[in-house]
């Protein structure tokens, strides 16, 4: 029999979390907790259509209790651009499910993701910088990640008041796949070609 010394301790909400890729059956709750933070530009809008096209990009965390029902905490999504540059994009998690390391594992599985596919750079856009660069993450230049402006920026409407800060981690990207010629850098883009497929264009 075990004393009041050596029982264990009953197991914490962290104990029970679970992170794991999504399946489309997360689809409805990725949309609702992505779109309830668009309104003042914490993430960008995102219709049901395309959370459901792109659902793999995501990882979610879930509460898993003994019964075996679940809680979905929160969600974080991981874009591949090439194998030059990956972006951590829709990390969030619910504000009840703060404090208990969700944010965290997520942004691990994603850079483990990353990793995986042996992606250079990693970047994302936010405006708790603090938080990520526990991560390994730092401040760079935004128009060091050009793919991401392209894809994203031109066509937010906070272009021209953008209160978000660009990191990296990882080397700088050298190339950009995306974007018309002046922002693509055709010269970089043409050099990671022949590095990729050992072929000149």
């Amino acid at each position: 029999m075990l004393d009041a010394t050596t029982q264990s301790s009953p197991p914490s909400a962290q104990d029970n979390l679970h992170v794991h890729k999504a399946r489309i059956q997360d689809a409805l709750e990725i949309f609702n907790l992505v779109n309830s933070l668009s309104a003042d530009g914490t993430l960008l809008r995102r219709s049901y259509a395309e959370i459901c096209e792109n659902v793999r990009d995501f990882t979610v965390a879930h509460i898993v209790e003994p019964d075996g029902t679940t809680e979905f905490l929160g969600c974080g999504a991981l874009h591949l651009y090439g194998p030059h540059l990956a972006e951590v994009r829709s990390i969030v998690v619910k504000p009840e499910a703060k404090g208990i390391g969700a944010g965290g594992e997520l942004l691990r599985a994603l850079i483990d993701e990353a990793a995986t596919h042996a992606v250079m750079s990693v970047c994302l856009f936010t405006r708790i910088p603090a938080f990520f660069e526990h991560f390994g993450f730092r401040v760079a230049e935004r128009n060091a990640m050009p793919d991401k402006i392209y894809k994203d920026c031109q066509t937010c409407p906070r272009l021209y008041a953008c209160d978000e800060v660009a990191m990296v981690r990882g080397p700088l990207p050298q190339v950009a796949m995306l974007g018309p010629s002046k922002l693509q850098r055709p010269e970089l883009a043409s050099d990671a070609l022949v590095q990729l497929t050992g072929t000149h264009r």
